[in-house]
């Protein structure tokens, strides 16, 4: 498959409004209401880049992966059906909603749901940050990267490889003890210049998904962006730190759908022609303290049991 790039992903929440606030206050995204119900969030000249639904659940629902044309779509849909995947097309109303021409669903071996799709509709309106924020870096290369969860490691890998056509960018082995045995999070790109815009981590996660990643144009902006998560009393999942193997540099926080969302800057943009995948044997250069996250949530179930 020819995937471009991560055009949008969908959540769900059954409090629209936190997510409202979040984004236009935290985030520094623009909001608007979606078709057939949920919220649109707006980060750059389309309607929106990422889709949030009402649901009983806090999760994240589904990655949709932009296809450059309708013949690239029907090539898309003759190679699931070549390797006997089941898929179900798109009703007209998510069509609607998520603006789109067509639309077809895969779940992964994980059960990951990845929505192809050909032909974003376009309003031509400006992103206008309710926070100031100059830009998203977007355009070609998508939203950003999401990372999600695949205990069955090897066969969710073969699928996106094999069948969707992710390529490897790195590797890295997480040891969450010095005797314990490793776990594996896979960074892969598609046909753009960003580091990844896909990996999946070798354990389950409630949400649906690790974290996904939206990335701004200066260490100012990631700045402003942390302060405004403390003066709205966001969770930080992880302290600023900037990451080895795509150098971006950003912090972590919770999202109203309890997945994480990372904010950063300065994300490596690469040529694919002169790269080697490679294992590296740290997350990061400096900082990204991870333990916060889990500190926090100690501190939450501590006083619940109060």
């Amino acid at each position: 498959m020819d995937i471009r790039s991560l055009g949008y992903f969908v959540a769900q929440t059954d409090k629209l409004d936190e997510w409202q606030t979040y984004a236009e206050q935290v985030l520094g995204m623009m909001t608007s209401p979606a078709p057939q119900g949920g919220l649109y969030l707006k980060m750059d000249e389309r309607p929106f880049r990422i889709l949030v639904v009402e649901g009983e659940d806090k999760r994240y629902l589904a990655s949709g992966w932009e296809l450059a044309s309708g013949q690239a779509f029907n090539d898309a849909i003759a190679q699931l059906e070549d390797k006997g995947i089941a898929w179900n097309e798109g009703s007209k109303e998510a069509c609607e909603q998520r603006g789109v021409q067509a639309l077809a669903i895969v779940k992964d071996p994980a059960g990951n749901s990845h929505e192809l799709y050909w032909g974003h509709k376009s309003d031509c309106q400006r992103f206008i940050s309710p926070q100031g924020v100059p830009q998203f870096i977007t355009g070609d290369m998508g939203l950003g990267h999401t990372v999600l969860p695949a205990p069955n490691f090897d066969d969710t890998y073969q699928f996106l490889t094999e069948v969707m056509g992710f390529g490897l960018s790195d590797m890295f082995n997480f040891k969450p003890a010095p005797d314990a045995p490793a776990v594996r999070i896979y960074f892969m790109h598609c046909a753009n210049p960003r580091h990844h815009s896909l990996a999946i981590c070798e354990f389950p996660v409630p949400s649906g998904c690790v974290h996904a990643m939206v990335e701004v144009d200066s260490m100012t902006e990631v700045g402003r962006a942390h302060d405004r998560r403390i003066e709205q009393g966001v969770k930080l999942s992880a302290t600023l730190g900037q990451h080895l193997n795509d150098k971006m540099t950003s912090f972590y926080m919770k999202t109203p759908s309890d997945f994480d969302l990372e904010y950063g800057c300065g994300g490596l943009q690469m040529d694919w022609q002169d790269h080697s995948a490679f294992e590296f044997t740290r997350v990061s250069i400096w900082g990204h303290d991870f333990s916060v996250g889990q500190q926090a949530q100690d501190s939450t179930e501590e006083v619940a049991h109060e």
